[in-house]
């Protein structure tokens, strides 16, 4: 069997944002994944689906899988010819054993590469406001183990760093933050001197504690400080407040799940981590086009000569979907407007009017509502008596449009061009449920009443009146309220309001 090839990547330490482009395609491309437990859980979230994946569960003091396994690992996937990644937290080469998961592969020919990651050593850090140099304060910084050896010795020259006046970052050194600031201080240090520590950084439950070398053992157990945790001594931690900029943000501290489908999710996630949020992608529909052969489109081509047309999109897909089958059938949209026909667009909303306006189109009826119901009263006030209305969309569309039409005696016939499906399960639903169960986390959004549908079905077993829901409209909140959900609607049925609705819902928090 062809040989596979292994690539050691690291993952940064949390924040999605920090990870490197080529982690991003490497991951997408990966046959096998094994990560740490201290690969930030949006990053967890955002890794395919379909991709077999392990947890190598290391994190300090509790190895779950012990490196030499993890080594074992990683050549067996390889030999059974894989493209095999290697996820760890930080990177790799900065205390993270990258060279000694290498040395196996290397002993036994496999092919590797590695992908750096930036190092909690400068991140975590600057996330604090705590920039690791400043001409006016130190011009180096040192990155220390605050791990002992096996035996229990030290290797550290602390007087030597003690003499060198610059900054020291200690990474895995909670456990030995006593020991550590006893040596200082013994080897001469300020006891005065500032000193932090920065617990989960660059992640939204990123905490600190900034004192001085004599009392931050005392201030970190007052605050109950817990791992993964850095120490950080030196000058620059008495800038931490002054160059504070991470809590700020207004959704800074916030952990929200995404639940629309994957392909549409970027622009609400987007939005909420430039507002400061964590995000977890965790999709819970998938749209699938219908097969082009499957579709007819005959009837928009033979429309007599002054009747009023109308083709209505409920959604971006919708409009995505109709132009692709419409060119994979080889048809030109030129023929509907041959035939003499007064051809008009109506749309639910503007993301839907914003994806028409891509194929060249402009959008004659948006409803100031964006839902079902209101296109429908929209479309019954606008189109004409003898008008007929062609709706593309769903296969098992909202009923609240048609009811509208019905209802006003207007003409109309849907075209299914797409269908939505549920999932039934994901890698990471017992994440997601641990952490609703013990309130970790703030809010799961619903762009649509399938998204909760696919939530239900995927949390199956979870105490739903637990679940704090954003809900973009009035359907969708009524599909949240069938599960005793605790209900937020967006002021406006889109992704702009959803993300201002959150920003007003914690500002008064």
């Amino acid at each position: 069997m062809k040989k596979g090839k292994v690539w050691l990547v690291g993952a940064g330490p949390g924040d999605i944002g920090l990870l490197t482009k080529k982690a991003i395609e490497l991951l997408a491309r990966a046959d096998f994944i094994a990560y740490d437990a201290l690969v930030g859980e949006e990053i967890l979230c955002m890794l395919p689906e379909d991709t077999e994946k392990v947890s190598v569960g290391k994190r300090s003091g509790r190895h779950s899988v012990p490196q030499e396994e993890i080594n074992q690992i990683l050549l067996e996937e390889a030999q059974k010819g894989k493209r095999v990644v290697r996820l760890k937290g930080g990177d790799p080469f900065v205390f993270g054993r990258g060279g000694e998961e290498l040395e196996l592969l290397e002993a036994q020919g496999i092919p590797f590469e590695v992908v750096p990651g930036v190092t909690s050593a400068v991140a975590v850090p600057a996330y604090a406001g705590i920039p690791v140099t400043h001409r006016d304060f130190t011009s180096s910084f040192h990155v220390i183990t605050g791990h002992p050896r096996k035996d229990g010795s030290d290797r550290i020259d602390y007087e030597a760093l003690v003499r060198m006046d610059a900054t020291l970052v200690f990474l895995m050194s909670l456990t030995s933050m006593e020991q550590v600031l006893k040596r200082l201080m013994k080897a001469g240090m300020d006891k005065e001197m500032p000193a932090a520590v920065l617990e989960r950084g660059t992640q939204c439950r990123q905490r600190k504690v900034v004192s001085t070398v004599a009392h931050l053992l005392e201030d970190a157990r007052k605050a109950e400080i817990g791992t993964p945790a850095i120490i950080v001594v030196g000058r620059v931690c008495a800038l931490s407040e002054r160059f504070a900029w991470y809590e700020k943000r207004p959704l800074a501290g916030r952990q929200i799940l995404v639940t629309r489908a994957r392909s549409k999710a970027s622009r609400l996630s987007e939005a909420l981590r430039e507002a400061g949020a964590e995000v977890l992608e965790l999709p819970m529909i998938e749209t699938k086009p219908l097969d082009a052969e499957s579709v007819s489109f005959q009837e928009l081509e033979e429309q007599p000569s002054g009747r009023e047309v109308w083709l209505v999109f409920t959604s971006p897909v919708g409009v995505e979907c109709f132009f692709a089958q419409y060119a994979e059938q080889k048809r030109d949209l030129r023929r509907v407007f041959q035939t003499g026909a007064d051809i008009r667009f109506a749309v639910i909303g503007q993301a839907t009017a914003a994806e028409l306006k891509k194929y060249g189109w402009n959008a004659d009826l948006v409803p100031e509502v964006y839902n079902g119901k209101a296109l429908g009263k929209e479309l019954a006030a606008h189109a004409g008596k003898d008008s007929q209305i062609y709706l593309l969309r769903a296969k098992e569309g909202s009923e609240e449009l048609t009811e509208e039409l019905e209802h006003s005696g207007h003409v109309w016939k849907e075209i299914a061009i797409y269908e939505t499906v549920c999932r039934q399960e994901s890698s990471f639903a017992d994440l997601i449920k641990e952490k609703i169960e013990k309130g970790a986390l703030d809010i799961v959004t619903f762009t649509s009443a399938s998204t909760v549908r696919g939530f239900a079905q995927t949390m199956a077993g979870l105490d739903f009146t637990k679940v704090h829901a954003l809900c973009i409209g009035e359907q969708t909140a009524a599909e949240a309220g069938k599960y005793g959900m605790k209900i937020e609607i967006s002021d406006r049925a889109s992704i702009d309001s959803m993300v201002e609705k959150m920003k007003t819902l914690y500002a008064r928090e």
